[in-house]
């Protein structure tokens, strides 16, 4: 991880999810994400109850980058307040995997030749907003 000039890194992210279970299912079968470590907090956002499962790049890591988390109380979910972004060596096999585990096609693949990369968008069962890019250079 690289640092800001002011000593700051971006080192994880958050998804508020409706059914914790459920997208942690989704990640780990289409993006080969692991369970990590799960807290409850009983004031964790805003004061409100959370439960949320970190995802790892592998097996050994309790940590990782992404973080699903489900509000305990207010089941209100907004799905397009971020989007993740996924880089792959193969797309079509990664969109495939996202529509088998749930997931539903926004976009089709476009091709990029000036950038590069081909990509797609994919929403999760819940609705999140999937970027997948496949490098081509």
């Amino acid at each position: 991880m690289s640092e800001t000039p002011s000593g700051h890194t971006l080192s994880f992210t958050k998804l508020v999810v409706g059914d914790l279970e459920a997208m942690v299912a989704y990640y780990c079968e289409v993006f080969g994400y692991h369970v990590g470590h799960r807290d409850r907090f009983d004031q964790g956002l805003g004061g409100e109850p959370i439960d949320e499962i970190s995802l790892t790049p592998n097996a050994e890591t309790p940590y990782g980058n992404l973080t699903l988390l489900e509000r305990l109380e207010a089941r209100r979910i907004v799905t397009d307040e971020t989007v993740l972004g996924f880089t792959t060596h193969d797309l079509d096999a990664l969109i495939e995997r996202a529509l088998r585990s749930g997931g539903t096609l926004m976009r089709a693949v476009r091709e990029l030749p000036d950038h590069g990369i081909r990509v797609a968008f994919v929403r999760d069962p819940e609705g999140h907003i999937n970027e997948l890019v496949e490098m081509r250079r």
